[in-house]
């Protein structure tokens, strides 16, 4: 990996965290009117989905450099747990937001967005050299 594409990996990330920070604790009073629901899920689970989706994949090319192959997928699993932190951090704050409110099925749906692209993360980082 190259220091330049680390180092737009790094930026990305801190933008990505600001965004999340912003969609996650600021007021919107003004929201535009979405669908409720896409075949059954509700539209907020899908936008928490793809919100914490990307953060393993900013995270694995963050670092400073990739761990040897046998440790690889402890690496990851560091990072999904870092990204959990990250969610539980955020719902657990929204509790305490008087114009927010927690909500455990949104923490589901960003766990799932976590799992789901650490699993598609695994076969690619882990292969063989």
């Amino acid at each position: 990996m190259t220091a330049r594409l680390r180092t737009y990996a790094r930026i990305l990330l801190l933008v990505y965290l600001a965004a999340v920070c912003v969609l996650c604790f600021a007021r919107f009073d003004e929201s535009p009117s979405v669908s409720l629901s896409f075949w059954g899920i509700p539209s907020d689970k899908i936008v928490h989905f793809l919100m914490f989706a990307p953060f393993p994949v900013l995270a694995w090319f963050s670092l400073k450099k990739f761990p040897e192959r046998r440790k690889r997928l402890l690496t990851l699993g560091g990072l999904l747990l870092l990204g959990l932190v990250l969610a539980v951090f955020t719902e657990g704050i929204q509790w305490f937001i008087p114009y927010r409110s927690g909500d455990w099925r949104d923490l589901a749906a960003d766990t799932l967005g976590l799992l789901s692209t650490t699993l598609i993360l695994i076969p690619i980082v882990c292969r063989k050299d």
